[in-house]
């Protein structure tokens, strides 16, 4: 089975090295051997000494494309391991039908719930968003808390933070209750600085280019959704 070694372990100054060493072109076939067992070494003491396990916080930030696309690859990973996931989406009022077939596959180990209905500029009823956005909040600590969903997807949460109809007081106080060995992903552009510093895992996507921005070309079937 395939384990994948956190990208923190090329940051080792051996490692780094070792690395800059074996790019060069002047190497002999036995030489570059040498290097790559030692750096195999290396990587396979810092491995040895990890927490073997440990529920993390990811979060997924920035305003590139893809953040809620990586956190379904980490859905489908743990649902074809036969863990239990749970989806709550924020903003955002329902998935496309590409989505909800893909998914239709895993109905005994997933629940899903699209609570938003859209961005505020579409609803332009603050009162109701607020009021939506704590009802999918209070829907999220049922999976919080529930020892039963080894991964919960908090999909745009961020965005709720951003524009204020919830607090990060009360989603840090909530993540407090997720039992030690459960994951919670939360995704959006603007996650808030203490979000962040309490995550275990953040990534933050960068906008270089967008089709829409740039060219003008519409959201796409199997792109966009």
């Amino acid at each position: 089975m395939k384990s994948d070694t956190p990208q923190e372990l090329n940051s080792d100054p051996e490692i780094s090295r070792l690395i800059d060493e074996v790019m060069s072109s002047s190497l002999s076939d036995e030489q570059y051997r040498k290097k790559m067992q030692r750096r195999k070494e290396v990587q396979d003491q810092r491995i040895a000494k990890a927490i073997p396990e440990k529920g993390l916080i990811i979060v997924n930030t920035g305003n590139g494309k893809g953040k809620t696309t990586a956190a379904l690859g980490m859905v489908m990973r743990s649902l074809g391991h036969g863990y239990k996931v749970a989806i709550v989406q924020f903003i955002k009022g329902a998935w496309e039908p590409s989505e909800k077939r893909a998914f239709s596959h895993w109905s005994d180990q997933l629940e899903f719930h699209a609570m938003g209905e859209g961005f505020t500029w579409e609803t332009q009823d603050r009162d109701r968003d607020l009021d939506k956005a704590s009802t999918a909040w209070n829907k999220s600590l049922e999976f919080i808390r529930n020892p039963d969903f080894k991964l919960v997807l908090l999909d745009e949460i961020n965005i709720a933070l951003k524009l204020g109809y919830l607090q990060i007081e009360q989603v840090l106080a909530g993540l407090e209750q997720k039992p030690p060995d459960k994951h919670v992903i939360l995704t959006g552009r603007g996650a808030p600085p203490a979000l962040m510093e309490k995550a275990d895992l953040v990534t933050e996507m960068t906008l270089v280019k967008h089709p829409f921005r740039d060219q003008g070309v519409k959201a796409q079937a199997g792109i966009e959704y």
